[in-house]
């Protein structure tokens, strides 16, 4: 028997499938133990993937603990390592450590993992974790490079056909860090709003399309996954003053500044739309608000608890600007006080970004 410690569903179908030709006649056990993958919803995603894919490929697998903060005092004081670095030596040591308790506890006699076969690692690394951690158990570690010969291309052609979940991040916070800032990208990943509104492409509106996607081959429902390219936004923070008091304020999705922190007042109102003097600024009393988007909310804390869909806020932003490119900062409140001397503060962020959607055929 060879308990295979899984990744992610890019890697462990192709690799899978390898393992099956190459040992027709050994039993193959998954086993996804990946703690250091961060945040939890991309953990959750990567084993809904996976589950999926051993379910086509007709192989056990099993979940390891979600040990997130024992992780993490593995690799303290290697938070700046590169890839490839010690902090990923400690890594594969943790993983296949626990990996290798469970082959023994099943009663597996060989050992190996689908990090083989992905293109961000070290063979070297993982073969010396392997191989030492294997011996402490008396377990055989398979070192076996599948990349070899158009090997990562055929992964990358298998993962598509499948219609694979395709992470672009090795998993950690650490490297997602590293991997954003090289890229000048915001980490989206890292960020939830309170209310817990699905924001474009975050990996909450991922584990919905997936989910999706599994619901619809359970009824043999036809579909594609189609990937575009759209402008993202996120709001990082913000606050606004009334008078050198702050209030309770909601903005609305594509509000943006040319600089974090700006004073205005407000100069014109048409139609109950207040416009402020400078960037352009919007501004909308509640009972504005309620009545374009036929809701009755009583105050501003309900807005930001219990906010409308992002799509819906679109919809009204587009009703307030009659301009879908507006980036226009719109901000809703209680009441406006028109004499008062207003300042807000806001760190918003627009970026291009690649988001996927399910379309269900006929």
């Amino acid at each position: 028997m060879i308990l295979v410690h899984i990744c992610c569903s890019v890697d462990s179908h192709f690799f899978l499938q390898k393992l099956q030709n190459l040992y027709p006649s050994k039993k193959l056990v998954g086993f996804f133990y990946d703690p250091n993958i961060h945040p939890y919803s991309e953990y959750y995603l990567r084993l809904l993937d996976v589950k999926r894919s051993c379910k086509i490929l007709g192989i056990e697998l099993i979940e390891g603990e979600y040990d997130f903060d024992k992780w993490l005092k593995v690799v303290r004081g290697f938070e700046n390592e590169p890839e490839k670095g010690a902090r990923c030596d400690l890594c594969f040591d943790r993983r296949l450590e626990i990996s290798a308790k469970k082959a023994k506890e099943i009663g597996a006699n060989f050992l190996t993992t689908t990090l083989l076969t992905s293109p961000k690692k070290s063979i070297e690394q993982l073969q010396r974790s392997g191989e030492k951690i294997a011996d402490g158990y008396g377990l055989n570690f398979l070192t076996i490079d599948f990349r070899v010969k158009g090997g990562t291309q055929e992964q990358f052609k298998i993962a598509k056909e499948n219609r694979l979940y395709h992470q672009d991040y090795c998993g950690c916070l650490y490297a997602l860090t590293k991997q954003r800032e090289q890229q000048e990208r915001v980490k989206a990943e890292l960020f939830m709003p309170i209310s817990k509104q699905i924001l474009p492409n975050s990996l909450e509106e991922r584990i919905k399309l997936y989910n999706d996607r599994v619901r619809a081959e359970e009824i043999n429902q036809r579909y594609e996954i189609l990937r575009e390219k759209f402008l993202n936004y996120r709001l990082l923070r913000a606050y606004l003053k009334e008078n050198k008091e702050v209030i309770d304020s909601y903005i609305l999705p594509y509000s943006t500044l040319k600089r974090k922190n700006i004073k205005f007042k407000i100069e014109k109102n048409i139609k109950n739309i207040y416009y402020a003097n400078r960037e352009n600024i919007i501004m909308i009393d509640l009972s504005t608000f309620n009545k374009l988007a036929k809701t009755n909310y009583k105050n501003i804390k309900e807005v930001i608890y219990f906010p409308l869909s992002f799509y819906q806020e679109i919809v009204i932003k587009n009703k307030i600007v009659n301009n879908f490119y507006s980036l226009s900062p719109i901000i809703i409140v209680e009441n406006i006080n028109q004499k008062a001397k207003y300042e807000l503060f806001m760190d918003a962020k627009t970026y291009d970004d690649i988001k996927e959607n399910l379309v269900l055929l006929g």
